[in-house]
């Protein structure tokens, strides 16, 4: 055996060790960071590694001030510090009842969200770039949207390329009905190339598997291994230092995840049974510094607060809360759907957090990422302005901008809004396509599926009625007709 060949047997029995394990994933988030640089280039200054443009940078910093304004005074007016050392009394009440959280009733009456997702959209439909002239390059017809920010989105038949296989005539988990293939050949078949990729533990595998759905029998394993999540004992380890943290300390932010909790899965058929669940996962994510590392790659920077009494003394200035992650309205129901998958508090704590700073922070951080919010916000209006013209100037005209509706869909990835079964089959496709965009794709798709409806309504408060309730929908057949339908 020559040297180069040994060479190559060696680097990929490496790279199948290094596979699923914290490493790879480590290795696999710098790869990402590196892609955003051109090659031949010197290499570009942090800040714009993390956002290339300007005006977004400045709008997100702006933002950020506002929500930590919002924080302090809450803390300032209601006397309650933003940190404190629990009593040994409440320490050990706390590590006594840790498993039943829920049955706690907390005043939480003086605890206010810090922002809620509509003061954010409010946010985003002021962007503006001041280097472009709002003639150039701005079709009459995206000057409807309340979006106005020159971004590069994709158009209905660069969709149809990238969701290739989402078309009618391949098979998918999620629909009744198999055009070609009798459902349960198809999924017979299909349920036995995933324990395969289970078996093999090939993320790539799952990745490209999870496209077309995971069996609900699968799902949790292939999730995890997509997102390198392997629940090693230092894994758990992790959590439970974490769970120590919480016991340890009180922090201000706790209330919110509490109030949080209880004003929407609480209140969910879905996901009341596992409030328990969501306040050990919430508490903990709260100060786990590891989830500092994404902001290498978020546009956002995280917010630092004072220790008492030194207020405006940069050297006593921390991260708060550690994670560097303030809450808002509707945070929890990131969680929620993964309570579902995961009943081990460490594997659902490790899942989550992968989630969260691979996708969902992208959904509350001002940037120009495809994936970020504010591209999805202009690709859900293109998508509608130029598949159901009418629709869109109708609604505009009797004020109802669609993006005023559909964007608390978009904000939580449909959390809440579908039915578990359906969200997960939604988030199979985010996980497969490592992506949000099916997310405006969706939302556009569930405009079109009500269009007929929304054409009568004459007042903002009719048409949210008419989307107000998403629970019957089925994801994937909406989101392939609105692409690949022929009368497109």
């Amino acid at each position: 055996m020559d040297e180069s060949t040994e060479l190559s047997l060696s680097i990929a029995h490496i790279a199948q060790r290094l596979q699923g394990s914290h490493l790879h994933s480590q290795i696999e988030r710098q790869a990402k960071v590196s892609r955003q640089l051109p090659p031949s280039h010197p290499p570009a200054p942090p800040e714009h590694l993390k956002e290339p443009l300007a005006y977004m940078r400045k709008a997100q910093a702006s933002w950020e001030k506002r929500i930590l304004k919002s924080l302090n005074s809450m803390s300032t007016e209601l006397g309650v510090p933003l940190a404190r050392k629990r009593p040994a009394a409440e320490q050990k009440e706390l590590t006594n009842k840790w498993n039943e959280m829920g049955t706690d009733e907390p005043d939480l009456s003086r605890f206010r969200p810090v922002y809620a997702p509509k003061d954010f959209l409010e946010v985003l439909i002021g962007l503006r770039n001041p280097n472009h002239d709002s003639c150039e390059d701005i079709s009459a017809r995206s000057q409807w949207g309340l979006i106005q920010v020159p971004l590069n989105v994709r158009d209905i038949p660069h969709l149809r390329q990238a969701y290739s296989e989402l078309n009618l005539n391949s098979g998918q988990l999620g629909i009744d009905d198999h055009a070609h293939v009798h459902p349960d050949l198809f999924e017979n078949d299909y349920v036995q190339i995933g324990k395969k990729v289970v078996v093999e533990q090939d993320s790539a595998a799952a990745q490209q598997y999870s496209r077309r759905g995971c069996p609900t029998g699968l799902r949790a394993d292939l999730w995890a291994l997509i997102l390198n999540s392997t629940n090693q004992p230092q894994d758990v380890m992790h959590y439970e230092q974490l769970r120590a943290g919480v016991i340890q300390h009180d922090l201000l932010v706790d209330n919110l995840i509490y109030k949080d909790v209880k004003l929407t899965a609480s209140n969910d058929d879905y996901y009341f049974v596992f409030e328990d669940f969501l306040y050990q996962v919430l508490l903990c994510f709260s100060r786990d510094t590891a989830v500092l590392e994404h902001f290498k790659y978020n546009s956002a920077t995280p917010p630092k607060s004072f220790l008492h009494g030194k207020v405006g003394d940069e050297e006593y200035a921390v991260v708060y809360p550690p994670n560097g992650v303030i809450p808002f309205h509707g945070f929890s129901m990131y969680v929620a759907p993964l309570c579902f998958l995961y009943n081990e508090p460490s594997k659902l704590y490790s899942v989550f957090r992968e989630m969260y700073i691979r996708y969902f922070f992208r959904l509350h951080s001002i940037s120009s990422s495809f994936s970020g919010i504010v591209s999805l916000c202009l690709q859900f209006e293109r998508l509608l302005q130029s598949h159901l013209p009418q629709l869109f100037y109708h609604l505009r005209q009797i004020g109802a901008q669609p993006l005023r509706i559909a964007f608390k869909w978009m904000v939580r990835a449909f959390s809440g809004y579908l039915s578990t079964d359906q969200l997960l089959l939604l988030w199979d496709r985010i996980l497969g396509y490592d992506s949000l965009e099916v997310v405006a794709v969706l939302a556009a798709a569930v405009f079109a599926f009500r269009a007929e409806n929304l054409m009568e309504v004459k007042s903002l408060a009719s048409a949210e009625a008419v989307l107000a309730d998403l629970s019957t929908l089925k994801v994937i057949p909406l989101i392939q007709i609105f692409l690949f339908a022929t009368a497109i």
